[in-house]
């Protein structure tokens, strides 16, 4: 029975190693068992260059038909688990069908990578990047190991980037207006705005801002949204009167969010939204929702 246990372990360790890995930012990645890891992150158009190393255990030998490592980046629908789709996919050779007896170190490189989409794991989707290496045996199956790393990508200020100015209101009853400063916000901006009361004939209790995040996956019939009230931001308590008018200040750096991302590759977008909501005496709520775009800044260090 020992020896059947043997039959099926592995026959080497496999080991990924980034050239710039000890100088390179780490940040954190939330895996598939829930456990977070520290990876290294790329842009988009950088150069992913490192060492694989293959040591066979003692006393062992690796018959192979070939070593080869991948670049791949992924999207992966959570209601079709396991179903990988390539929307990068680049390929080194490393060996020729032999054996390996003793320690082997392969050098790889991929020049100039374009990897157009960030890193993303949401509610029923996620998008990733990895390394792969394939030790390829006909016979006890192929040994796989992976090595996962973020990719964020950097946006310059809007050139054009105009204020939000809606008006919201019920026939003699309501009529508001309000403002933000701008549509488009970096990661850590600051959204500025005012209220203004023009008419109120209703008994308003409390007012909030809410910032939304709509995830929305697969298409036609198949399309599955997820709406997550990220953060809530209490302007007023209370009744206000006409003529008044309350400020907003609302920082986003403490909040998780990402970029807006459009029609991913044609399998998700992540859209954001300022949600206004008024609360009157009776409970019956008012909304307004207002889209903005969020996009990220590049850090200075």
């Amino acid at each position: 029975m020992n020896y059947l246990l043997g039959a099926f372990k592995p026959a080497c360790n496999v080991s990924i190693a980034f050239a710039d890995g000890k100088s390179r930012k780490q940040v954190p990645l939330k895996k598939e068992n829930g456990q977070t890891v520290m990876v290294p992150l790329f842009q988009s158009q950088e150069n992913i260059v490192g060492k694989i190393s293959v040591e066979p255990f003692q006393g062992k030998k690796i018959e192979h038909n070939g070593v080869k490592v991948e670049l791949l980046g992924q999207i992966e629908m959570y209601f079709d688990r396991g179903n990988f789709y390539d929307f990068t996919s680049l390929v080194r050779e490393l060996d020729v069908p032999g054996e390996i007896y003793e320690r082997k170190t392969y050098p790889f490189e991929f020049s100039t990578v374009e990897m157009p989409y960030e890193t993303y794991n949401g509610v029923n989707v996620r998008l990733r990047y990895v390394l792969k290496v394939t030790i390829s045996r006909g016979y006890g199956g192929s040994i796989v190991e992976y090595q996962d790393f973020v990719v964020r990508n950097y946006a310059s200020p809007p050139s054009i980037n105009n204020s939000i100015k809606m008006e919201v209101g019920i026939e003699d009853c309501l009529h508001i207006e309000f403002e933000y400063n701008k549509s488009k916000y970096h990661l850590k901006d600051v959204i500025i705005g005012k209220i203004y009361f023009l008419l109120v004939r209703i008994k308003i209790k409390n007012m909030d801002l809410e910032i939304r995040r709509r995830e929305s996956t697969g298409a036609g019939a198949n399309t599955h949204v997820e709406t997550e009230t990220l953060a809530k931001f209490e302007l007023m308590d209370g009744a206000p009167v006409r003529g008044e008018s309350i400020p907003i200040r609302l920082f986003l750096s403490p909040y998780e969010l990402t970029p807006t991302h459009r029609n991913i590759n044609n399998k998700f977008s992540v859209k954001y939204y300022l949600n206004l909501v008024l609360v009157d005496e009776e409970d019956r709520r008012y909304f307004k929702q207002q889209e903005i775009t969020i996009y990220r800044l590049q850090e200075t260090s």
